[in-house]
Parts: C-alpha cells; sequence; structure tokens
C-alpha cells in the first residue's frame, strides 16, 4: 500500500475520515510551499496535493486561477515544484500528490517526471484534463515508477466511465461534487452523496470528495458520504489574504464539525 493509501486506512481505522488539502506550488513562494506542508501536517491533513502552476488551468475558478498566475510570474516550473518536493518529503512522511494539467508533464518528459517525481517523494500524480481513455501510456510509466494514479469522477459520468475511472484509479478517487469549476460555495451539490455511491459499488479504493468544500459544515457533510474530503480554493485564498497566516489552525477550524 502506498502512502496515500495509508493515510486513508489510518482514518478508517480510526472511524474518521481523511483530510486532503490543496496548495497552488510556489504561491506566494515555494519556500512558503515548503513551510506550508509542515503546517498543514501538524493541523491534521492526511494527504496534500501540490498543484503545478499552469497558465491555462481550465478546471479552477479565479482563486487557484490567480494562484497559478501569482506563482507563474515567480518562475515556478515544474523542475522547482519537485525540487520542492524534496524539501518536503526531508522532514515528513506525508503523503504527497502532484496535481497537474497535461501539458506541463507532457513538455518535461512523461518518463523522466515519472522517474523524478518518485525520486524526489512523490507519492502520486492526479492529471486533471487527462481522461481515463487515453491514459494507458501514462498509466503505465506512472505505475512503473511506483506512482498512484488518481483520476476524477464527475456527477455527469456514465456508469462506464466510472468504471474506467475506477480501475484507472489507486490511492484514492477524486469525486468532483458538482459540475463546474474549483471554487468556495455555500452548500453542498445534492449530486454529491449519489455520485459517491456509485463510485464506491465500482472500487475497494477510498473515495474522496471536493470541489466547493469551505466550511467546517460542508467538510463535516462531505465527509458523512465520503471516506475523505478535498479542501482546495479555501486554503490558497487564505494563503492569497495572510501569506504567513497560520495554516495548520485553518485546517483545525476546517475540521472542528467532523
Amino acid at each position: 500500500m502506498s502512502r496515500i493509501g495509508e493515510g486513508f486506512a489510518r482514518r478508517r481505522a480510526c472511524g474518521t475520515k481523511a483530510f486532503v488539502a490543496f496548495l497552488t506550488a510556489g504561491d506566494p513562494s515555494l519556500e512558503r510551499t515548503v513551510e506550508a506542508a509542515r503546517e498543514l501536517e501538524e493541523g491534521g491533513v492526511d494527504v496534500l496535493e501540490l498543484g503545478v502552476p499552469f497558465s491555462d488551468p481550465l478546471a479552477d475558478g479565479p482563486v487557484i486561477q490567480r494562484a497559478s498566475g501569482r506563482a507563474l510570474q515567480r518562475g515556478t516550473t515544474l523542475a522547482r515544484v519537485l525540487e520542492a518536493v524534496r524539501s518536503i518529503r526531508a522532514r515528513s512522511a506525508l503523503p504527497l500528490l502532484l496535481f497537474s494539467y497535461y501539458n506541463p508533464l507532457l513538455r518535461y518528459g512523461l518518463l523522466r517526471l515519472a522517474r523524478e517525481a518518485a525520486d524526489s517523494g512523490l507519492d502520486g500524480v492526479l492529471v486533471t484534463d487527462l481522461p481515463p481513455e487515453e491514459a494507458e501510456g501514462w498509466m503505465a510509466v506512472a505505475r512503473g515508477a511506483g506512482l498512484d494514479t488518481v483520476f476524477l469522477a464527475a456527477p455527469t459520468s456514465s456508469e462506464a466511465r466510472l468504471r474506467l475511472v475506477a480501475d484507472a484509479s489507486s490511492g484514492f478517487v477524486y469525486a468532483v461534487s458538482r459540475t463546474g469549476v474549483t471554487g468556495e460555495r455555500e452548500s453542498l451539490s445534492d449530486e454529491a452523496g449519489p455520485l459517491v455511491r456509485r463510485v464506491k459499488a465500482l472500487t475497494r479504493e477510498p473515495v474522496a470528495l471536493g470541489f466547493g468544500i469551505a466550511t467546517p459544515e460542508l467538510v463535516a457533510a462531505a465527509a458523512a458520504v465520503a471516506d475523505g474530503v478535498v479542501v482546495g480554493s479555501a486554503l490558497v485564498r487564505f494563503l492569497e489574504e495572510r501569506p504567513h497566516g497560520d495554516l495548520g489552525g485553518q485546517v483545525r477550524w476546517l475540521k472542528s464539525a467532523m
């Protein structure tokens, strides 16, 4: 079992749910990203997703779009993100998942990326815009390097697509709580629970629910139906407003209703 799988398994053994955090690597700086990983771990994060900044983040809302723009302006590259991963791994066993669009990985070279990602201490990769129907080559490379491959399941996915997603995913399956882009919402979509149940019927891997989860109440609602909860935009916005704020405290607040 990978570190990511172990993170979910530990929570399951305790009768609780995993908390997955997302940060845009390099915002406000890569040095701050390394510090933030430690704060998040101390705050109770079970898996950390590190977003590779990209010029056309089509799946993301304005908060993460702005973060990607700032990180790119500061010279953040995929190679530098991997260096930051090495720094995090040198002091932490926190499971780490690279969150990226396909273009930066393809430009870097898939074989090179998989090898260097594993060497740096990454545990898996989620490619947001790579559908499972077209991912056979990437999966072979990633799995060959010992990396988990996480795919997205959406409320609009057919049963055939969900089966492909379930079969292609290792570590966990990322269930998208609603159609649309990332961003904070005031309520959990009515589509979320049925989607999680559909996915869980197809896989033994844990299912984490994300997109739009930004308050303790929404974290609790998501945890009631899924094996884990993903919070991204709320943490990215927190850093945007308070670059040196207490991220660990913010996570403890978000988890307070679980």
